[in-house]
Formats: structure tokens, C-alpha cells, sequence
């Protein structure tokens, strides 16, 4: 991707073959663990319930690459958000640590966002709600993921049966009179019942890069290009760390099967939003070519779109637009 202005804005909007995973469940009633499903109209304009996975699932997936990546690149990061503690700045000002000192000194809540964005990488970019001493201040995240949708009639969820033996140690040790009759009856079986999912799942996600560093109460930067560019790498890279490795439930017996990944990339490099379309409508690539065009009519070069039919190809174009990426720069009363 031939690089003209800075990156704006990036869109992914994909179909992955995802089979005999267990990605996100709702919890359990008895002995059965029940799927999480939802609710959708289709392309046919038909009501449909199908398996998902939530956008919680893969923007916590998403965040946990970002923080490996974070460390290694030595990104400014609060105590809590080093320590991959969800709450991150909020953990910050309950332990008292420095940069709960230097939020004390600031004066208003637009500095206290500096300090927040200046210090910690991880939340500038996923966002967090600041309630910790006496504090009511938002970030929102540069990171929008949807949920991860089964396509209809593409889509199943199957139950299967386990048994786990258990040994009863609450009785103790039985004499050794008793032998093996006695050992048997201190022998168990745990049965119960867990889903598996195969199928056809639609995916989008949006990442507004050019706010990566702004100060939103401000309507400025808090940091300065340098340290812009390494955040946009970072969080590129734990894109495609996320799409290569999806962690989630169950991953230790049903370590999903990666079948295959394929759609569209697009990539903003002018103040429109990169466009993004459900994978659910069977020729969304082609209506994103339209939409594409249309766009570069009224604003020349402002959007360039990637297709891919693979993984590897997806792996390839992703690397190609983290070495070349450099951050988009806003500015107040831009057209």
C-alpha cells in the first residue's frame, strides 16, 4: 500500500471459517454449557439465530496482544495496565502511584486527559472510564470491534458428551482391608455437556487511528508524532496478532480450526471514515467497491481497499501497512 498522506482510519470486514470452537459461552444450567446465541435479520431480510461471539471477547483478545506488544516496546504504561489489570488508571489512583500524583496536580479535566494519554499507551487506545478518586473521566477507545456473527444456514453449534472421574477425598484414605472394592467406591463420574461450533462467521471492525493520542477534551495531540507512529504500529500489529491467534473459552480441549479468512481491508488517508460493511450480505465486496469509488470521486486517493483470500494474504498486506505506517495528523476546522 503505497503511502501518500497518513492513515486516518483503517476497516476490516471479513468471513472466517471457524470450526469446533467453544469462543464464547453464556455459562452453564446443571450439567450443560450453553452457547452463546443471538438474534439477527439476514440478507433475505429473515429473522435468523445463530452462534456468536461477542465484540467483548475479541477486543479483550485484541487488548492482550496489545499490551505483550506495549511491554516489549518499552510504550509508556501505567502500573495497571502493565500488570494487564483491567482497570488500569483507576488502579493507578487506588495504589497512589505517580501518575495518581501527577492527576492531582493537574488542574482540569482536559490536563488530567494529557497526563492519562502522555502515560499510558494501553489506554489511550482501548479506552477507559476514569471513576477513581472522585474522578467521572471518559476515553473512548480507538478500537471498535462488532460482534463475530455466524452467517445463517452456514452455522451450527453441535453438544457432546464428557465424563470427567473424580476421586471422593472427603471420606479419607480407606483402610487397606478394604481393597480394591474399597478404592472403587471412592471413584466418581462428572458428566456433562459441552458445545462446539462450526461455521461460516462474519466479521467488522473499525480502528479510528488518527485519535490515537488526541486529546478529545482538548481537541488536541498530548503526544508528539514520534510517539504516535510507534502506538499505530503497535496496535496494527495486535490486529493481526488477534485475527491469527483468537483466545477465548475452552481453548485448552477446543483450540478452534482456522479454516480459512478472507474479505476487505480499508484504509483512510483523508477526514472520511474507511468504509465497512457486514459479511453477513453475501457480495459485500463489491458494494465496498462502489462505496470505495464513490468516495474517491469526491475526494481523490482519500480511500484505498485491499482484498484478501486468505490468511496469509490478510498476514501480508497487514505487515505491509504496519512498516509503512505513519499517523494521520487532525486539525481543528480541517475540510
Amino acid at each position: 500500500m503505497a503511502d501518500n498522506k497518513g492513515i486516518y482510519s483503517v476497516a476490516i470486514s471479513a468471513q472466517a471459517i471457524l470450526d469446533m470452537h467453544s469462543l464464547n459461552n453464556e455459562g452453564g444450567e446443571g450439567n450443560q454449557i450453553q452457547t452463546r446465541m443471538v438474534n439477527i435479520i439476514g440478507a433475505d431480510g429473515q429473522l435468523h439465530n445463530v452462534n456468536a461471539i461477542s465484540g467483548d471477547m475479541f477486543k479483550h483478545i485484541q487488548a492482550e496482544h496489545l499490551h505483550r506488544l506495549a511491554v516489549a516496546a518499552g510504550l509508556p504504561l501505567s502500573e495497571g495496565a502493565r500488570q494487564f489489570n483491567a482497570n488500569r488508571v483507576n488502579f493507578d489512583i487506588d495504589a497512589g502511584s505517580e501518575l495518581a500524583k501527577a492527576l492531582e496536580n493537574a488542574k482540569s479535566d482536559p490536563a488530567k486527559l494529557d497526563v492519562i494519554l502522555q502515560q499510558c499507551a494501553v489506554t489511550d487506545m482501548e479506552g477507559i472510564l476514569v471513576t477513581s478518586g472522585g474522578l467521572s473521566l471518559p476515553r473512548k477507545s480507538v478500537v471498535e470491534f462488532g460482534w463475530v456473527v455466524g452467517v445463517p444456514e452456514y452455522v451450527e453449534t453441535d453438544t457432546y458428551f464428557h465424563v470427567k472421574y473424580v476421586s471422593d477425598r472427603s471420606v479419607g484414605a480407606r483402610s487397606k482391608a478394604e481393597g480394591d472394592e474399597g478404592r472403587a467406591a471412592n471413584i466418581g463420574q462428572a458428566i456433562f455437556h459441552r458445545p462446539a461450533s462450526s461455521g461460516i462467521y462474519a466479521i467488522v471492525l473499525n480502528l479510528e487511528t488518527a485519535r490515537i493520542g488526541f486529546n478529545d477534551l482538548a481537541q488536541r495531540y498530548a503526544v508528539d508524532a514520534t510517539a504516535r507512529a510507534a502506538r499505530l504500529k503497535a496496535l496494527l500489529e495486535s490486529v493481526l496478532y488477534t485475527f491469527i491467534e483468537p483466545a477465548g473459552a475452552m481453548r485448552s480441549t477446543q483450540n478452534p480450526h482456522i479454516v480459512d479468512f478472507g474479505g476487505v481491508i480499508t484504509v483512510s488517508r483523508d477526514v472520511v471514515p474507511a468504509p465497512c460493511l457486514s459479511p453477513l450480505k453475501p457480495d459485500f465486496t463489491g458494494d465496498m467497491t462502489r462505496i470505495v469509488e464513490a468516495i474517491n470521486r469526491l475526494r481523490p486517493g482519500a480511500v484505498e481497499m485491499r482484498t484478501f483470500g486468505s490468511m496469509g494474504e490478510f498476514a501480508e498486506l497487514m505487515a505491509a501497512l504496519i512498516q509503512e505506517a505513519t499517523p494521520f495528523t487532525l486539525t481543528l476546522g480541517e475540510n
